[in-house]
């Protein structure tokens, strides 16, 4: 039985005292649900294709000169990891902007005269910022933008609002613990059925891959995490290029939220890391890096990682790889090998890379004796729902707010 799987099968009792009731679960649960949703999905497949389409997102009556993807925190890093495979599918302008910055900045990022979309993502539909962007939005461009929201909150404000078209997941993946997994990744599987709405079987055949690889990885990875924990990192930097940079991002985060800050977290590209970032790397730092399956930007990043070995900046390198070969291994303390399908393409990998990350958040919070669930002491909430609002972030031209 895997370190992952001994948390889970804990007495109710003993879980619910340590703080282990839903954060090992939601984690277990993803190659799964991933499935599901994407029967869920297909169950909506063509009220999805009908509103795409509606939006103009085909390529002979494509409307859009811009898509934004919208989201906070975690949400936010779901939007990067999305943009660029968006972009290509698509074939029109995306880019991920932070709610928290469009909502004091919409105005910066809209151009003129031009029709969007704009893609929310939100584990609740409640985050006050979300509802306050949604509801600027909704009065300041009420013909210009067009709004689809992604959440897992049936209930939620932002599903209910007029005009917008909601893709709610199954209440599954409504995560209960403070930092999202599975809502997390079920969201970003939402974001790629999107941009594979007229190719349903690609995208049936990439999901299947990803929970495949993600069944593979779960028990190696979380006995390496519950292993690497127990030796004390004060730091842990992850590495990522392109859309797998979000998946590193995300992964950063997890171990800040879950550790409560007393772990310190960098993500960078690898290319990014020389300028500057490198002076993170102590030996109290474990590295881990998600290679590409390109092999010109691969050459890049393991270029980097030997540069780290040769110049001795870390005691632990993790690897993550498609495919593991003779210079991996040579390369790394540690090296995961997803088994990916040939050709797997990295803009739609990062739902199993951030697996990782997630799973050395949990153990590196049961090591520093913090309770996953509930991480926070106070310093963050599951729902940002307490940040004040100010009437002209919400209101119209004329300075009047009103509710949607």
């Amino acid at each position: 039985m895997d370190a992952l799987t001994q948390l889970i099968e804990l007495p109710e009792e003993t879980r619910k005292a340590r703080g282990l009731s839903d954060t090992p679960r939601e984690i277990h649960q993803q190659p799964e649900t991933w499935l599901s949703t994407l029967a869920h999905l297909q169950a909506q497949r063509a009220s999805i294709a009908d509103s795409c389409r509606g939006f103009g997102i085909a390529l002979a009556t494509r409307q859009f000169s811009q898509v934004i993807l919208a989201g906070a925190g975690s949400s936010d890093y779901i939007g990067r990891a999305l943009a660029g495979l968006l972009q290509q599918e698509w074939e029109c302008m995306v880019r991920s902007v932070p709610s928290t910055e469009l909502l004091t900045s919409l105005g910066e990022y809209i151009l003129p005269g031009e029709p969007c979309l704009m893609i929310s993502f939100s584990r609740s539909g409640d985050s006050s910022e979300g509802i306050a962007l949604l509801r600027l939005a909704l009065r300041r461009y009420p013909e210009q933008i067009r709004h689809i929201v992604i959440t897992c909150n049936s209930d939620g404000v932002m599903a209910r609002a007029p005009g917008v078209v909601p893709i709610v997941l199954d209440e599954a993946v409504n995560d209960r613990g403070l930092a999202m997994t599975s809502s997390f990744t079920n969201m970003l599987i939402a974001g790629q059925y999107l941009a594979y709405f007229q190719q349903p079987d690609a995208c049936e055949t990439l999901v299947q891959d990803l929970s495949s690889m993600a069944k593979r990885l779960l028990p190696p990875a979380a006995e390496l995490s519950a292993q690497l924990a127990q030796r004390g990192f004060s730091r842990v930097c992850f590495l990522g290029s392109g859309a797998v940079q979000a998946a590193a991002e995300e992964s950063a985060l997890k171990v800040l939220e879950l550790n409560a800050g007393k772990i310190a977290t960098l993500a960078e590209s690898f290319l990014g890391l020389r300028h500057g970032p490198m002076s993170f790397l102590n030996r109290q730092t474990l590295v881990c890096a998600f290679l590409s399956s390109e092999e010109p930007r691969q050459l890049y990043e393991l270029d980097v990682l030997e540069e780290i070995r040769n110049k001795r900046l870390t005691d632990a390198l993790v690897v993550v790889t498609p495919c593991a070969s003779a210079r991996i291994r040579g390369v790394a303390e540690h090296v995961i090998d997803l088994q990916a399908p040939d050709r797997f393409p990295d803009n739609v990998r990062p739902p199993v890379d951030v697996i990782l990350g997630q799973l050395l958040a949990l153990f590196l919070s049961i090591e520093n004796g913090v309770t996953p669930d509930t991480p926070s002491d106070g310093a963050i909430s599951r729902v940002v729902s307490h940040v004040k609002i100010y009437s002209a972030a919400v209101a119209g031209r004329n300075g009047q707010g009103r509710d949607f």
